[in-house]
């Protein structure tokens, strides 16, 4: 039997892709092997957000050759979409596929082990039409199930290089977003989430009127399914009958992970977001008012250019206003192809991790005071791994919680929240 490993980079979706590939090989006959172990062919599902993903990529590659020199390494994703003669010319490298016709990748190995040379299968991304829709023939190893329901982003912010790696807005037919959950809810999972490269835009391709909303009451509608989570979603797309569900309807977990990106109006406008920092702060107190208990996530970039110190001085003081629960900070990276990159006002990488690790601080003590409102609180739990006999899993509110308690993985278990403890809380059994 042949094996094959995988390995992935970047975010949700890049994960759910990689599932849906492992159901393919599975089904061909292969087993799946971790990374690392000796493999047939190593698959590297590559991200190409930053330069840092790109780099990472690049030494993943590396060392899959080192690890198997007569494997066949086929690389996929979007640092392969944008820049497949880059990819290829790694050593050992035999196929390189984009970010679409992954429902052929079985195909396309096997076509790289009887062929000399490198296999290139790389379309236009621009023109693609149609949602890629490719079952799910094998089970998630983890406790959380993603469900990719959407593809493609034309926002076109200017630091980022994504709506050329993923092209158009194309979204998953409903039936198939209902035949897929039920899948995951037959094979144990009690959270999905929905994910895609610009959730909210869910359904604007279609002809009739279909919006993210109806693709969570079909999910909802099934049986069997304990907590509902969306993935990120621009703050402009959190429409009315969205703001219903999280509500009023107790499976849908009361969380929002909203992209703030920046909290100067003078940076927003240059990164060409839709909104600004007072409209961005009016939703947050509405949402807060009418779900007390929801809790909210944001991203920040650091270093955007043209950012003064001034500028970010706004930005910090902003973001520490906000009671985000968690704040994931970046320094900006500058991509070749979008406008931030040709703009002036370009920033020192030592200016840019200053800025990190300032904004990083005033984000974590905003967070732990938001934390220390919570102790004593009970949460529903959803267990995720277990290590040296302490486990640790995720509230609906997204906040992570540990316990030595005989708790079982991947079922939720009411937790009494005694204390703040590393990111999250210790929590005793209810």
């Amino acid at each position: 039997m042949q094996r094959v490993s995988f390995i992935t980079l970047g975010c949700k979706v890049n994960q759910f892709e990689t599932e849906t590939m492992e159901g393919l090989f599975l089904r061909a006959g292969y087993r799946i092997v971790p990374f690392g172990e000796a493999a047939d062919v190593c698959i590297v599902n590559t991200c190409s957000v930053t330069a840092l993903g790109e780099k990472k990529s690049r030494q993943i590659i590396r060392r899959a050759r080192r690890e198997n020199e007569k494997a066949i390494i086929a690389v996929t994703g979007c640092y392969a979409q944008l820049s497949p003669k880059e990819i290829a010319a790694l050593d050992g490298v035999r196929l390189v596929v984009g970010t679409r016709d992954r429902a052929r990748i079985v195909e396309l190995v096997e076509r790289a082990a009887r062929e000399d040379g490198v296999v290139f299968d790389v379309g236009d991304v621009m023109t693609a039409q149609d949602f890629e829709d490719i079952p799910l023939y094998g089970a998630p190893t983890r406790t959380r199930a993603f469900l990719k329901i959407q593809e493609g982003c034309e926002n076109y912010c200017t630091f980022c290089i994504i709506p050329y790696a993923r092209g158009p807005l194309r979204s998953r037919p409903l039936d198939s977003v209902r035949r897929e959950a039920q899948k995951l809810i037959d094979a144990g999972f009690k959270e999905i989430v929905l994910t895609g490269i610009h959730l909210g835009a869910y359904g604007r391709d279609f002809t009739e009127n279909v919006t993210l909303a109806d693709a969570a009451r079909e999910i909802l509608s099934l049986g069997g399914l304990a907590r509902l989570r969306l993935g990120s979603l621009e703050s402009v797309e959190l429409s009315d009958e969205l703001f219903a569900l999280l509500r009023d309807e107790p499976r849908f977990a009361k969380h929002l992970h909203l992209p703030l990106q920046a909290g100067s109006d003078v940076i927003l406008r240059a990164m060409n977001r839709h909104y600004d920092k007072a409209a961005f702060a009016r939703l947050l107190e509405n949402v807060r008012a009418s779900v007390p208990e929801v809790s909210i996530t944001t991203d920040v970039i650091v270093g955007f250019p043209g950012e003064t110190e001034a500028l970010f001085e706004e930005s910090l003081d902003f973001v520490s206003r906000m009671d985000f629960a968690k704040v994931h900070v970046f320094p900006y990276s500058r991509r070749e192809g979008t406008a931030a990159a040709r703009m002036e006002g370009q920033l020192p990488a030592a200016v840019k991790k200053e800025r990190v690790r300032r904004m990083e601080e005033a984000a974590e003590n905003a967070a732990r005071e938001i934390r220390g409102r919570l102790v004593g609180k009970t949460e529903d739990v959803l267990f995720e791994t277990k290590t040296d006999g302490v486990a640790d899993g995720l509230t609906g509110g997204y906040f992570r919680v540990y316990t030595d308690a005989p708790v079982k993985l991947g079922e939720i278990s009411p937790m009494r929240l005694t204390r703040l403890y590393q990111d999250g809380f210790w929590g005793e059994e209810a």
